[in-house]
């Protein structure tokens, strides 16, 4: 038998017990690392804060370049400052880390964490004086963190695999957090949340900067969706309808007659079906008619024209008939089965304030939040991306609908313009090849918001955001998540 010797034994030992591996995201290592990352990158190489850059560098600091060599501290700290940062109001080249790339391992000696080695992809943004930002480039990169008195240093910096990249929305920009928020700052998006919807689930809920100035938007921010309100309160009506206890083409003056409509016949030929496909012939709001009075402009049921006092005379229809608040029929029907706690059509002491996410126009000056102790019908719903997305995927689905319902609500009630339909409750995309596309947008003071399903694939986008011109961002985020269908959707709308 061959005899070990004590070194043999002693590298056995080393090599051999227990190994440390990489570290999960929720160790509290992982977080110091990728905070001190943040801070080095986004608060120093980004904004050439070069003297907190030399701050966290290890004195013994050693650069390794795949394609400009090797450089000690001081050389690197010269270069950067005469090189990036010379001219940073004409040229800036923003570095970003790509989401989820990052690995950490753990370094020991006896038994102590001393040093963290880093590993992962980072992207790099060009941005010239009068020129939009563009991604030119892409590398791998690792990492030595060293602990020199209790202080995390950048010990070692390799980067390598260097290759250029051409910016296109189906890589990197809206599947990397930081390139997303730098893209919505860009566009002057103070938030946004978005939720994916794929396979018929609600895949991704993100949501993106600040409730109010100051305040970081919580993953279950709530936000004023203004007319995707109108959709909800179509599945109230619709549950109903497939329930037995109430029917789409019953007249409604059994139960309502708007007392400025007393004297017009007319009146008696208002059905759901009628207020859900916007044929009602109301205005949008009596508001804005000179009387300030509701008026037919047209004989119900003969054309389109959209029209919140529609689903604001279904509202009172319902609520005569079951004596009951439209929110407390929501609550039964669709916002407790689908386990919305999140949403309300009012504002009452359960609401979070801290999470409603402040409004604006396009100057950045914040709209008073709308507080309503009474249900609206067509306007002012809150709720987050994560309950409005499970809602629309319940809509996908026909959940708890008769199929014959359903067939109802996707029918072609009314045409929009050339491939576009409204349905009952929702707009109706045609794409062509018998598939289809449900959609309903939301536009107020403070808000625009909107959301796409496609039932034949089971893919699905909701976007909120919180300023008057938030629809700037749409078109992008529909093109990158919903492709082909998506820029059907698109070429309809702009056409």
């Amino acid at each position: 038998m061959t005899k070990l010797t004590p070194i043999f034994i002693y590298f056995s030992a080393i090599f051999f017990s227990t190994a440390h591996a990489q570290i999960k995201n929720t160790d509290p290592l992982y977080t110091t690392i990728l905070s001190k990352d943040s801070l080095f990158f986004s608060g120093g190489y980004n904004t050439c804060n070069i003297s907190l850059m030399e701050s966290m560098l290890s004195n013994r600091f050693e650069f390794y370049h795949d394609k400009g060599g090797f450089e000690e501290k001081e050389k690197f700290i010269t270069d950067f400052k005469n090189g990036l940062c010379k001219s940073p109001e004409t040229y800036q080249l923003k570095r970003v880390l790509v989401n989820k790339s990052t690995e950490i391992y753990p370094m020991y000696k006896d038994g102590k964490i001393y040093a963290a080695i880093q590993n992962g992809d980072h992207l790099f943004y060009e941005k010239i004086e009068n020129q939009a930002e563009k991604l030119v480039g892409e590398a791998k990169f690792t990492h030595l963190w060293l602990l020199e008195n209790n202080q995390w240093k950048l010990k070692n910096s390799l980067s390598f695999d260097h290759h250029p990249k051409q910016t296109t929305d189906h890589e990197t920009m809206f599947d990397n957090d930081q390139s997303m928020q730098s893209w919505l700052n860009e566009n002057n998006i103070p938030a946004l949340g978005l939720g994916i919807i794929e396979g018929g689930k609600l895949q991704q809920v993100k949501v993106f900067g600040e409730t109010k100035k100051g305040f970081s938007a919580p993953r279950n921010a709530c936000f004023n969706v203004a007319s995707l309100t109108k959709p909800v309160t179509a599945m109230v009506a619709l549950h109903l309808v497939s329930l037995g206890k109430w029917k789409l083409d019953e007249p409604l003056d059994a139960y309502w007659t708007d007392p400025d409509l007393i004297s017009d016949p007319r009146h008696k030929k208002l059905t759901t079906r009628m207020i859900l496909s916007h044929q009602t012939g109301f205005p949008n709001w009596r508001w804005m008619n000179a009387d300030k009075k509701l008026n037919f402009q047209f004989d119900p049921g003969t054309k389109y024209q959209y029209s919140g006092e529609g689903f604001e005379y279904l509202r009172k229809a319902l609520e005569k008939k079951f004596g009951k608040s439209l929110d407390q029929l929501a609550k039964e029907l669709i916002f407790q089965p689908l386990r919305m706690k999140d949403t309300n059509y009012i504002w009452d002491q359960n609401t979070d304030e801290s999470r409603f996410v402040t409004g604006y126009n396009d100057k950045k000056e914040a709209y008073p939040i709308e507080k309503n102790t009474a249900p609206n019908a067509a306007d002012d719903l809150h709720t987050t991306i994560e309950d409005y997305g499970n809602f629309m995927v319940s809509v996908m689905k026909g959940k708890n609908l008769k199929s014959e319902v359903f067939r109802e609500m996707i029918r072609k009630q009314v045409k929009v313009k050339e491939n576009k339909y409204f349905g009952l409750g929702f707009e109706i995309y045609d794409l062509g090849n018998d598939k289809y596309a449900l959609s309903h947008g939301g536009a107020d003071k403070g808000t625009r918001c909107i959301a796409i399903i496609l039932p034949d694939s089971g893919k699905g986008i909701i976007i909120f955001t919180n300023i008057d011109d938030g629809y700037k961002v749409y078109e992008k985020l529909v093109l990158h998540y919903l492709g082909e269908e998506g820029k059907k959707i698109v070429e309809i709308e702009t056409q």
